[in-house]
């Protein structure tokens, strides 16, 4: 047991278990005994959970957001691989160091500007939620490309390629696995702005306009429901993104 309170320690799977059960059962106690009127009791989040849970209300808003967030990310990722692709060309790497920049511009302050720009309020979300996303993609990947080691671009040299043969082997197919690695690092953000872009169009539903309903009217419990499901279903995408990933590139295993 003393090893958890080593730096750099390693445990055992059982021992990291019995480890992170106690940190939960102490949070869960911490929470219910410091709950007072107005934060509800685990117990009663617990219920409300297990009853929103099987509700078609909710089956129909998480689809709606599945929905918008996976259209969002294969239009980001589409994006963002021709940005960085071509920022190994000199007329484009400026563009790509400016789309990078952008990750401290608000979504807020840009409303006005994509709503002229858009002519619906689906579309509005979509593009709102791809320019949300792909200053991080692409801030990203360039990290992976300027990681590169020369020797890799060195070997292509040795082998006779050119710099478009070069830009194929090394960068597109040499860092694919990396595209998936990314897209899981970062979906959390697109689950994170999907709450808030579903505001704007309530019409159509979606978690965040449920999760909007909720906190209007006060109800906490079902509001903190709300945020169990979307923290489980953040887990599971994670865990299916590293899945297939895994799948796909076999050798990734070997890095870890």
């Amino acid at each position: 047991m003393k090893k958890i309170w080593q730096p750099f320690a390693t445990i055992n799977s059982t021992t990291l278990g019995i480890m992170v059960t106690l940190q939960v059962t102490l949070a869960l106690v911490l929470w219910h005994t410091t709950s007072n009127g107005l934060m509800p009791q685990p117990t009663k989040v617990a219920a409300a959970f297990a009853h929103l849970s099987v509700t078609k209300l909710l089956l129909d808003n998480v689809l709606v957001s599945l929905a918008l967030t996976v259209q969002a990310m294969l239009y980001s990722i589409i994006i963002t691989l021709a940005i960085t692709w071509l920022s190994v060309i000199p007329f484009f790497k400026s563009i790509a160091q400016f789309v990078v920049k952008c990750r401290y511009l608000t979504l807020a302050g840009l409303i006005f500007a994509f709503t002229l720009l858009t002519k619906n309020g689906s579309t509005l979300k979509l593009w709102l939620l791809i320019f949300g996303i792909v200053p991080f993609f692409v801030t990203s990947f360039l990290s992976v490309i300027t990681s590169i080691h020369q020797q890799e671009y060195d070997l292509c040299k040795t082998l006779g390629y050119n710099n478009w043969r070069t830009l194929y082997e090394v960068i597109i197919i040499g860092k694919a696995d990396r595209v998936l690695e990314i897209l899981q690092q970062n979906f959390a953000i697109s689950w994170l702005m999907i709450t808030m872009v579903e505001g704007l169009n309530m019409s159509e539903g979606g978690i965040g306009a449920l999760l909007i309903k909720y906190n209007k009217y006060n109800d906490l419990t079902n509001v903190l429901a709300l945020q169990l499901v979307i923290f489980l279903l953040g887990l599971f995408f994670d865990m299916l993104l590293s899945t297939i990933r895994k799948w796909l590139f076999p050798y990734t295993r070997l890095n870890k």
